[in-house]
């Protein structure tokens, strides 16, 4: 999580749709024209005209393909929403009310009127949406939501609020981190990058540097059986139970939302053009090689719910297990990237134990200047000295760093008037020279002990030099600091900044 995250970024992209229902100002801005009917209708290739070729290799391997850059991780979505013919489930952590995730939604939408089921999952914590405005959305006869537990916001009044915060602090903080977009039962999309502006390269002041990976075949059915795991429990809790007392109406209407997406200035003919050519490009990504069939790819999430209590902070984590279990099969090397580096005395032993073998350990986190989240670099900051006396090489990303110019939004880029801090998010960790993993885990005890995770573990040479050589890059000089017991660049930063992070030691680390 970030604070950015924590603080501002809600679920709010659903309750874009209500135009008018209540007094109070609707989401989506009004438009001064019907945009929508300025636009050609397109005749649109199914996807499962698209898989047809591939529909061989589909049952036996996985198609492979490293999101790397935030506009094309953006188009393949929606590229997938507008081909969609029968389902797109959908599991977020955030889901945002800023333009892309208006733009996203308005994809969803559309699905959903040319008869598309579409189911939305999504956390509790973050969310500040308006009851009238979910069941509205919920009120499509093709558009279920469901709220993963619901103890912090939705359904809840003051009063129960505190109460569940005073009694029950290990159920508030059991979050859905996971992040899963899936149409068809055929391709996900799962990896680091929620749904808002900032992780695909087109927010004007952060942007983060993440990854995800698309899936087409058989690893999808993991994808699909956890989503369902996820869609079933009883964490899981359909916004019309939740506001039961408001009025649903009947055959909801979205003409506001869908101009607004028509809308040029919210969404660029240059981008419709390119989502338009992904069939074209995942061809020629395949013709270079790098979109590939892999035999061995494994996506495994925690289950519903995850910590089993045995413990107060502890218990349960698949994710962890998995980690673990792959760094211990290392012969040579390890690289990590993770947003948040919160160590634990365990941890670090575990590191030197793997040094000791002659393991050579790099690891990437956020810097001072690029972290959106002081309690989390608080906790990290705690520990540096002790993660670098294991002989683990640390490495701290710039908020300048160069490689922005490769991974954010090109659009954004050149029309920005100023350069957006850049921070890293993505959570990505190879092993040797042929294993990868991508997915939603941070290097902390949240994701060890409290949020549910997922990963995808990617057995292939070819892909694992490729994000190798990308990590590896994002640690060179012009995009990070190489951090020793002599130097840290915390000194870069505002004083005041530095006595933010020293004051935020008063927060346990073990719920960071």
């Amino acid at each position: 999580m970030s604070n950015k995250t924590c603080i501002n970024l809600v679920f709010a992209s659903l309750l874009l749709f209500a135009a008018g229902c209540t007094a109070a100002p609707d989401s989506v801005p009004l438009s001064d024209r019907d945009y929508c009917a300025l636009q050609q209708p397109r005749t649109t290739e199914t996807l499962a005209q698209f898989t047809a070729p591939y529909a061989k290799e589909m049952q036996h391997k996985t198609g492979v393909y490293v999101l790397e850059q935030g506009t094309e991780a953006m188009m393949s979505r929606a590229w997938l929403a507008e081909r969609a013919e029968k389902t797109i489930d959908v599991q977020y952590f955030i889901f945002s009310i800023d333009n892309v995730g208006l733009i996203a939604t308005d994809y969803l939408v559309r699905a959903a009127e040319r008869g598309v089921k579409v189911r939305v999952l999504v956390d509790d914590i973050m969310l500040e949406a308006r009851g009238d405005e979910l069941l509205m959305l919920n009120a499509h006869k093709n558009i279920e939501i469901k709220i993963y537990n619901p103890n912090v916001n939705l359904g809840k009044n003051i009063f129960q609020k505190v109460t569940g915060l005073l009694t029950d602090f290990h159920g508030i903080n059991q979050r859905m981190h996971n992040k899963v977009f899936l149409v068809d039962q055929q391709i996900a999309v799962t990896g680091g990058r929620n749904i808002a502006d900032e992780y695909f390269g087109f927010d004007h002041e952060y942007n983060f540097r993440d990854r995800d990976v698309f899936l087409a075949g058989k690893a999808v059915h993991a994808v699909e059986s956890s989503f369902e795991q996820y869609w079933q429990s009883k964490l899981s809790v359909s916004i019309a139970t939740l506001f039961d007392k408001l009025p649903a109406p009947d055959n909801p209407e979205f003409s506001r939302l869908h101009s607004y997406a028509c809308n040029p200035a919210n969404f660029s003919p240059e981008i419709r053009a390119e989502i338009e050519d992904v069939p074209a490009t995942f061809k020629q990504l395949a013709d270079e090689g790098k979109f590939l069939f892999v035999d061995n790819v494994e996506y495994i999430a925690d289950l519903p719910g995850k910590n089993d209590r045995r413990h107060f902070l502890g218990g349960g984590s698949i994710t962890n297990a998995k980690l673990v279990e792959l760094a211990e099969s290392a012969s040579d090397s390890i690289v990590i990237q993770t947003p948040y580096l919160i160590t634990t005395k365990s941890d670090r032993a575990f590191l030197r134990k793997l040094m000791q073998r002659g393991i050579n350990i790099k690891i990437l986190t956020n810097s001072l200047a690029s972290n959106d989240n002081l309690e989390a670099f608080s906790g990290y900051q705690r520990n540096r000295a002790a993660l670098l006396a294991t002989g683990v090489e640390v490495y701290e990303f710039k908020p300048d760093a160069k490689i922005r110019q490769k991974v954010m939004s090109e659009h954004m880029y050149k029309r920005s008037a100023t350069v957006p801090i850049f921070g890293l998010h993505a959570k990505t960790m190879t092993i040797d020279n042929h294993i990868t993993v991508i997915g939603t885990y941070n290097f902390d005890p949240r994701s060890a002990n409290l949020n549910t995770e997922s990963i995808t573990v990617i057995d292939s040479p070819a892909i694992t030099q490729d994000v190798k050589a990308s990590m590896l890059k994002e640690m060179d000089a012009d995009n990070a600091w190489q951090i020793t017991k002599d130097f840290n660049p915390d000194s870069t930063e505002s004083l005041s900044k530095r006595i933010g992070v020293k004051l935020r030691r008063i927060v346990p680390k073990n719920i960071l």
